[in-house]
């Protein structure tokens, strides 16, 4: 299956290297310059509007009150607060000194951007008139922490309701680390193909090789051979989405011999797009979307078009 679907050019939380992370003018900057997908992150507020964010709660690292301060952490969970509420602040300027700015020095700020809803987003990718564009929609919520969200049926329902109200079922993948987030998909809405999230490395691995653990819905790789695309394939999955660094020219091979497609995260150096485009995974996720087209363009890969559209 790895090579009769192109390869997908993926704009991470909207391209978050060069605009504000997952917000409108992000994605339309994405649109403009041309991705297969979009990718970001939901949550879900106090009055159930489906928001884009990658935290489960405000970021202090993003979020400023109407005074221009920016909030003190944690964040408050969205689930506490009113999409009225939310739009109160400011996330289009990275907090000044902050790891994060540092790690995207090169981001444009733009003061008074707001957190969008996901209907505002696919009305801004109607207003392009890109019909081809894919969502890459990741479910924020941890297991470890059910407090800070809707529980796995309640967010899914949400989250199926407004693709489904806004028509855009047939243009949608949806991904999670939370893998009772991707059952639920797939037992309410089989069309949408469910994108397996897994993380190996650092401090905080949401998978192990020997064992089940709270982010995989009781499936364990020890009963699949040790092997984490076997476990993905057994729970229903149509992608593998494993950090770029878990990834091997093997395991890519034995997730194509299953039928899984591979997208690594979050690759943003040259060296690293070329070398995944060589052991070959289907598709890269990156925050430099604008950098992956120039290094899949050399490796001979049909680039999208892109769309120009004002946020």
């Amino acid at each position: 299956m790895g090579s009769d679907l192109a390869f997908d050019l993926e704009a991470h939380r909207g391209g978050r290297a060069l605009l504000p992370e997952n917000t409108l003018p992000a994605f339309a900057h994405s649109l403009t310059m041309g991705v297969d997908t979009l990718e970001l992150d939901v949550g879900v507020t106090a009055d159930g509007e489906v928001i884009v964010s990658h935290e489960r709660g405000l970021n202090p690292d993003l979020a400023r009150r109407p005074d221009g301060a920016y909030i003190a952490p944690p964040g408050t969970p969205f689930v506490k607060l009113r999409l009225d509420e939310v739009r109160t602040y400011d996330v289009g300027q990275i907090r000044p000194e902050s790891a994060y700015s540092r790690q995207f020095p090169d981001q444009r700020a733009l003061p008074g951007t707001r957190i969008p809803t996901l209907r505002e987003l696919f009305a801004l990718v109607r207003k392009s008139g890109n019909t081809q564009v894919r969502f890459n929609i990741e479910t924020k919520i941890d297991p470890n922490h059910p407090d800070e969200t809707l529980d796995p049926q309640a967010f899914v329902a949400k989250l199926l309701g407004v693709i489904e109200a806004e028509k855009f079922s047939d243009r949608v993948m949806i991904q999670s680390f939370d893998w009772r987030t991707l059952l639920l998909v797939q037992q309410q809405a089989p069309n949408i193909p469910t994108v397996y999230l897994t993380l190996q490395r650092g401090s905080a691995p949401t998978v192990a090789l020997d064992k089940a653990t709270s982010w995989t819905a009781g499936f364990s790789p020890a009963d699949h051979g040790g092997s984490l695309p076997r476990t993905i394939k057994a729970a229903g999955g149509a992608i593998w989405s494993p950090h770029f660094g878990d990834v091997t020219a093997a395991l890519v091979t034995e997730a194509h011999a299953l039928g899984l497609r591979v997208v690594v995260w979050t690759v943003n150096k040259r060296e690293d797009m070329a070398r995944m485009i060589e052991i070959g995974v289907d598709g890269i996720i990156s925050d430099r979307p604008d950098l992956l087209r120039q290094v899949a363009g050399e490796k001979g890969i049909a680039l999208p078009a892109g769309t120009p559209v004002a946020p």
